[in-house]
This record gives C-alpha cells, sequence and structure tokens, in this order.
C-alpha cells in the first residue's frame, strides 16, 4: 500500500467574528494583540492548540478565539495507469559511432512501442548522453559509450507485461519502471478532503470537552494538501529480458490534511 504528493496551499474561510468589545467601549479583533498558545500533543508528533486573546497592556480578556486542530484523511484509488522508461546504451571506438548505434537502437525502441499501441503523445525522450570511456589510470581514450532513453505512459496495464517484452527485444538494455499512479484521482482527493474535515472536528471536540467550553463551526481551514507515491523502480527487468512480466497495481492511497480552527465559547 502507498501514499500518494499535491503540493496544494489554500487558506479557505476568513477569521469570522472580528472583535470583541471591553466595558470602555474598546473593540479587540480577535487573534490580534499578545497570544499563548497551549499545544496538545500527540503519538506520532501531532498536536493540537487553543489559543487565548489578550486585551492590550497585558490583561486576559477571558475570550477565547478558536481551537485550531489538523485533521488528516485517506481514499483509496487502484492504479490505472504506468510510466516505463526504455534505453539503450552502445559502446563503439568513435563518439559518432557509438551515437549512431544508440540512435538506430532508440528509433526501434519507439517504433516497436508504437505498434504496441503506445499513442504518440505518450512518448518523450528523457535524455541523450555521451562520454569517453577510458583506461583505469584516466590517461588514455579508449572508446565512447552513447546511452538514450524514452519515456512510456502505458494505459493499458493488461499489456504492459508486453509492451516490457517489445521494448527488450527492439534493443533496450536499460528497463525503469512502473511507477504506478491513478491517472484522475480528483474524485478520491475530495473524499480524503471530507474524512479530513470529520477528523478535524473530531480532535476539536475532545479539546472543547477537556477544556470545558462550547465548539463552534470552522471560522478557517487551512489545505495543506495531500501526497502521491513515488516511482518503483526494477532494474532486473532488462537482464530478465521481459518475459511477460506481471504488472499487479494494488491500492493507492490518496491523502489530504487541513489544519481548522474552530470557534468556541
Amino acid at each position: 500500500m502507498k501514499v500518494s504528493t499535491f503540493a496544494v496551499v489554500a487558506v479557505l474561510a476568513v477569521l469570522a467574528a472580528g472583535c470583541s468589545s471591553k466595558d470602555d467601549g474598546t473593540e479587540v479583533a480577535l487573534g490580534q494583540g499578545r497570544e499563548d498558545v497551549a499545544v496538545v500533543g500527540e503519538p506520532g508528533g501531532k498536536g493540537t492548540a487553543a489559543q487565548i486573546s489578550y486585551q492590550p497592556g497585558g490583561g486576559a480578556s477571558g475570550t477565547l478565539p478558536g481551537i485550531t486542530v489538523v485533521g488528516s484523511g485517506t481514499a483509496r484509488a487502484v492504479p490505472d495507469v504506468a510510466d516505463w522508461s526504455f534505453g539503450v546504451q552502445s559502446d563503439a571506438e568513435t563518439a559518432s559511432a557509438a551515437l549512431k548505434a544508440a540512435s538506430e537502437a532508440t528509433r526501434r525502441i519507439i517504433g516497436a512501442l508504437r505498434d504496441e499501441g503506445i499513442a504518440k503523445e505518450d512518448l518523450r525522450t528523457e535524455q541523450v548522453s555521451l562520454y569517453p570511456r577510458t583506461t583505469d589510470d584516466g590517461r588514455a581514450v579508449i572508446g565512447y559509450s552513447a546511452t538514450s532513453s524514452v519515456h512510456a505512459t502505458v494505459r493499458d496495464l493488461g499489456k504492459a507485461g508486453s509492451i516490457v517484452d517489445a521494448a527488450v527485444e527492439a534493443g533496450a538494455n536499460q528497463v525503469y519502471g512502473p511507477s504506478l499512479r491513478v491517472a484522475d484521482n480528483r474524485a478520491q482527493y475530495r473524499a480524503a478532503i471530507e474524512a479530513a474535515l470529520d477528523d478535524a472536528r473530531t480532535r476539536a471536540q475532545a479539546l472543547a470537552a477537556k477544556a470545558g467550553v462550547t465548539l463552534g463551526g470552522p471560522v478557517a481551514i487551512v489545505e495543506s494538501g495531500g501526497g502521491t507515491p513515488g516511482p518503483v523502480y526494477d532494474r532486473g527487468l532488462a537482464e530478465a529480458g521481459g518475459a511477460g512480466v506481471p504488472i499487479e497495481p494494488g491500492v493507492d492511497e490518496i491523502a489530504a490534511t487541513l489544519m481548522v480552527t474552530y470557534a468556541i465559547s
């Protein structure tokens, strides 16, 4: 199971209520002036905070602007796309010969991938490199090595094994992948957001009950985003010759995190 990186920062809602009044008629904006923050820790390092507002001059007003908590939620999704990298390394006595051999092999690989149904827009060149090979003491050049790789997006996971086979047969001797992901996880992320908001409410209610205050509605929400799983590479595929490599997509967990401030009285 993997945990899925959106890096989204959004500030939703506005700190409502604005201000409170003192006996002398002076208004004090909540959240302004000097504040003390009490933090309640949890296993794993997460914490929740209750903030106490003070009047200018240092006297406690007794007004609690809110309880701020961090809520998290996840939703599950089955990956439906796999990203692969197919590369080739060619050695030759001259730089031009090495580069020519790598280029020809790359063209064969691209042709094989297209024959397997990979769309042109799902193929892109990743890198082309050329470097000298030297003697052990580094004093003499004995030849050149050229490498070239192409990135392929496979949208039919049922064909992934045959696609790897075709690339290897066409000359790929460097295979990296698959990096499995969900093509469109917006629905799952919305579900994770809802779960995070429920979690935040539960945490805030527990703090409010312990503090002996009444929990109100949310007055500020900060979305700190979620995560996606990183790529998983298998460098042994090229050496295995493909061999109808089976691909199991497993399940991704789409995560979301919210920082929510609730009014209290």
